[in-house]
């Protein structure tokens, strides 16, 4: 099913429910949506890939917000961005855990060639199109820094 499909789906079952996390999530998804679909050369369509792009830009964006709220002591809108980034990150596929970012970077690194870290950018483009929506790209950049330093 489609993530808009989806998407509309929950957002039905959010409004029953009267949760207001999920609505206020969900329905930032869908105006998302709606805007990549009707933006220009989109063609009214989004594949697959452009939907796991637009809900980690949405999730990233939710997160610089938290750490500007935490840092500001601002309890309460932190709080709400935190319950947004859960409600965005069930419909992402699962993200690596460090070990699994570590082996598979490891194997991309022996691919490419790659033998030191003036060889970051040849490993992080293949990287970054293998781990899309698997791995947040900070946390690809941080596992290549730290195998090619070795």
């Amino acid at each position: 099913m489609a993530l808009e499909q989806l998407i509309t789906a929950d957002l039905k079952t959010a409004m029953l429910a009267k949760d207001e996390k999920a609505l206020r999530s969900l329905r930032a998804i869908k105006a998302a949506i709606l805007l990549a679909k009707t933006s220009e050369g989109a063609g009214g369509e989004l594949k697959e890939e452009d939907e796991i792009k637009l809900l980690q830009k949405l999730v990233k964006q939710r997160r610089d917000s938290l750490e500007i709220f935490q840092q500001q002591n601002r309890a309460d809108l932190a709080q709400k961005e935190q319950e947004e980034i859960e409600v965005i990150e069930k419909f992402l596929p699962k993200q690596l855990g460090p070990e699994e970012l570590k082996s598979l970077v490891a194997k991309i690194i022996a691919e490419v060639g790659a033998t030191s870290p003036a060889d970051m950018g040849k490993v992080m483009g293949a990287a970054t199109k293998q781990l899309a929506g698997k791995a947040d790209g900070k946390a690809i950049s941080a596992a290549v820094k730290e195998l090619l330093a070795k």
